[in-house]
C-alpha cells in the first residue's frame, strides 16, 4: 500500500465543563475525515509551542483549523482590541509557533476559517476585528442556518491556485466568521470574495502550497471543497 502523507491538525481547547472536569481539546471528526478521503493521515496536535519544530518532523503537511476565537490583536499591531474578540493564548502561541517553522520548511499549509486569519497574520497582515462594525451592508458572515448548509457565494479570482484548483469563479460556501483578513501580508494573493468585499481566501505563491479560506470546506459542500483538500494532500504526498 502507498504511504499516506502525514497531516497535523491543530486542536481547539477548551476550560474544564461539559465533556469533562478537567482542560480538554476537540476537533469536529469532519476535519479528519475531509483528510482521509482525500488521501491523507490525519494526526491531531496537542499545544506544546516549544514543541513544534518537533512536530513538523513527522509530518507531510499542515492544517490550521478553525474556532470560536480570535488571534489577539497584539500579534498584527492593533493598537485598540474589539469588545468581541475573545482568545485562547496559548492555542495562538502553538499555532504561530508551528505556522512560521512550516513556512520555513515549505511544508503544505491549509488555513481554514480562523486558520487563514492566523495564516494572515504570520504572513505580516493584520485583520477586521468585527466585520459588523468595519464592513458597510456586510452579509451575515455568521451564518443563521446549519453549517452543512451555503450560506453565500464566493467569486473565486480568475489565476489563482484556488481557481486551478477549483475550476470554477464561483462557489457557494457556508459562513461562520466574524473577522477576516483585512491588509495582506507582502506577497499574499486574494483569490476569493464574497459579495461585500469581505476577503475569503487567501494564498502565498512564495511556497509550493500556501492556501488559506475563510470557509469550512472539510464539509464538503462542493465538488470545489473535495478538490482543496485533494489538492493539498497530494502536495505533501509530493513532498513526502
Amino acid at each position: 500500500m502507498t504511504r499516506r502523507p502525514v497531516i497535523g491538525l491543530t486542536l481547539d481547547s477548551e476550560a474544564p465543563g461539559g465533556y469533562s472536569k478537567y482542560p480538554w481539546y476537540a476537533l469536529r471528526e469532519n476535519y479528519c475525515a475531509a483528510v482521509l478521503q482525500a488521501g491523507g493521515l490525519p494526526v491531531l496536535l496537542p499545544h506544546e509551542p516549544e514543541a513544534a519544530e518537533v512536530y513538523l518532523d513527522g509530518l507531510d503537511g499542515l492544517v490550521v483549523t478553525g474556532g470560536a476565537f480570535d488571534v489577539d490583536p497584539v500579534h498584527f499591531g492593533a493598537e485598540e482590541r474589539h469588545a468581541t474578540v475573545t482568545t485562547k493564548d496559548r492555542r495562538t502561541a502553538f499555532e504561530i509557533a508551528l505556522t512560521r517553522a512550516a513556512l520555513a520548511r515549505d511544508l503544505p499549509i491549509l488555513g481554514i476559517c480562523g486558520g487563514q486569519q492566523l495564516l494572515n497574520v504570520v504572513l505580516g497582515g493584520t485583520l477586521i476585528q468585527h466585520i459588523p462594525d468595519e464592513v458597510p451592508g456586510a452579509l451575515a458572515h455568521e451564518q443563521p442556518n446549519p453549517r452543512d448548509e451555503p450560506g453565500h457565494g464566493v467569486a473565486v479570482m480568475p489565476g489563482t491556485m484556488l481557481h486551478r484548483i477549483c475550476g470554477t469563479e464561483a462557489l457557494q460556501v457556508n459562513s461562520a466568521h466574524h473577522q477576516a483578513a483585512k491588509d495582506l501580508g507582502p506577497g499574499v494573493t486574494v483569490n476569493a470574495l464574497a459579495p461585500d468585499g469581505v476577503i475569503e481566501g487567501i494564498e502565498f505563491a512564495a511556497r509550493r502550497f500556501c492556501l488559506g479560506v475563510q470557509w469550512h470546506p472539510e464539509y464538503a459542500l462542493s465538488a470545489g471543497d473535495e478538490a482543496i483538500f485533494g489538492a493539498f494532500v497530494e502536495a505533501a504526498a509530493d513532498g513526502g
